[in-house]
């Protein structure tokens, strides 16, 4: 079986984004480490040739946060194909602006908990 999940030869790459997070990332980071949402959630994630922001590998969710880049019809293109990938491998994948983390954390959060529980509700 091929080895699909942070990679050995991404290694350099996963510590750079942890040590060169955005601001958006290092909030929400802070509040979804050490289970305080209720699920583990890993940051700057290898899934095949990708880096996610956030997983939280137990319900199979995918965390991406999304700054001006992604306004450009290039990136746009990028992350359709990048989110087939990882949804055609089962996971589900949810987006949040960097402007709603910073300015609407409790809203994020709460939508966060909500797809959780309902992505965990339905493995059983």
């Amino acid at each position: 079986m091929t080895k699909l999940y942070n990679l050995k030869r991404q290694k350099q790459t996963r510590r750079r984004l942890r040590r060169d997070r955005t601001k958006a990332e290092a909030i929400l980071w802070s509040r979804l480490r050490n289970r305080q949402l209720g699920y583990k959630f890993r940051r700057q994630y290898g899934i095949g040739k990708y880096v996610v922001d956030f997983c939280c590998p137990s319900v199979k969710l995918v965390v991406e946060l999304d700054g001006g880049i992604h306004n450009s019809p290039e990136q746009a293109i990028k992350d359709r194909r990048r989110q087939k990938f990882l949804e055609d491998l089962g996971l589900r994948v949810k987006r949040y602006l960097n402007k709603d983390v910073a300015s609407n954390l409790d809203d994020v959060l709460k939508d966060l908990f909500k797809v959780c529980k309902d992505l965990s509700v339905g493995e059983e």
